[in-house]
């Protein structure tokens, strides 16, 4: 790979797009696109890197997260319940609700492990209590709760040999490792990997690399960050135009362009003409690093499409 000096590409926005919580980027290596969401705006984003055609689906309710299917559509996290969603027409069909759970609670981050399950955790709109959770969605359609006592679930990636997950509940500023069972899924040995310094802003979604690296979004920081999770140590930094930097993901034709979502939420107007940049897509060309292909939720046959 062509290595660029680390770290001295400037983020670029996509489009000329803003929105009010933007979240969840993922990187279809079949159509060459790039795939987010507004949760806030309850809004499916797609665009192409070649054509740059933008498509967008309206979901009309909180969308937390999408991941891409086997089949080619997607698994999108609305309110509290799972749908499948026609990538094209943008027909839906219910897949399962997440069981009983505290009114005012939503669906926020979401991502498929290696094995094709889809881990999607839920927080609190007040953001202020730890009645959130983490489940896993299974691809026989069953829905089982992994983790409870969450504030704000947000990032999940695992490395390369599957063996480990990490997580991110925002509110405690730490990355936190599990060992990770590929065949069932089993989360074991939990433990904090590093903790983030209250100076760096709030951990949010993240991503992993080729060289099994962490990339965090941080939220309030202005940048995505590269750390090494077997240290803590912070590797190096992509700052932004916005505060709110909220997730991040490779894409592109070699794996190697590194996109970035955020937020305008809560902004106010003198915040905003500061930051005119703030709820773009941004994205690093060629940023000197690689990610890896994002997994997709193995959809059964006995699941219709849309």
């Amino acid at each position: 790979m062509k290595q660029p000096e680390l770290f001295s590409q400037k983020p670029k926005p996509v489009l000329a797009h803003r929105c009010e919580l933007g979240e969840g980027p993922v990187w279809d290596d079949r159509t060459g696109s790039l795939i987010w969401v507004d949760i806030l705006g309850g809004t499916i984003h797609e665009f192409n890197a070649a054509t740059g055609k933008h498509h967008h689906i309206k979901t009309q309710a909180l969308v937390g997260a999408v991941a891409l299917c086997t089949n080619g559509h997607l698994l999108a996290a609305l309110d509290t319940r799972l749908e499948l969603i026609h990538r094209d027409s943008g027909k839906r069909k219910p897949l399962t609700a997440l069981g009983h759970i505290p009114d005012g609670i939503r669906c926020n981050d979401g991502k498929c492990d290696p094995a094709g399950r889809f881990w999607i955790g839920t927080m609190p709109l007040s953001e202020d209590r730890p009645i959130g959770a983490l489940y896993c969605l299974g691809p026989d359609g069953e829905c089982k709760e992994q983790l409870r006592g969450i504030t704000i679930s947000n990032g999940l990636a695992w490395n390369a040999a599957g063996t480990t997950m990490y997580y991110i509940d925002t509110p405690t500023r730490a990355v936190q490792a599990f060992d990770f069972n590929p065949e069932t899924g089993a989360l074991t040995n939990r433990r904090i990997a590093f903790g983030i310094p209250e100076s760096e802003g709030f951990p949010d979604g993240m991503t992993i690399d080729s060289e099994d690296k962490l990339w965090i979004a941080h939220w309030g920081g202005w940048q995505v960050a590269r750390w090494d999770p077997e240290t803590g140590r912070k590797l190096g930094a992509f700052p932004l135009p916005a505060s709110q930097i909220t997730s991040c993901s490779f894409g592109g034709p070699d794996g190697e362009d590194l996109y970035i979502t955020s937020a305008s939420k809560g902004l106010t107007p003198g915040e905003l003409e500061k930051q005119p940049l703030a709820g773009s897509l941004f994205v690093v060309k060629n940023s000197g690093f690689r990610g890896r292909p994002a997994n997709r939720f193995a959809f059964e046959t006995k699941f219709d499409t849309p």
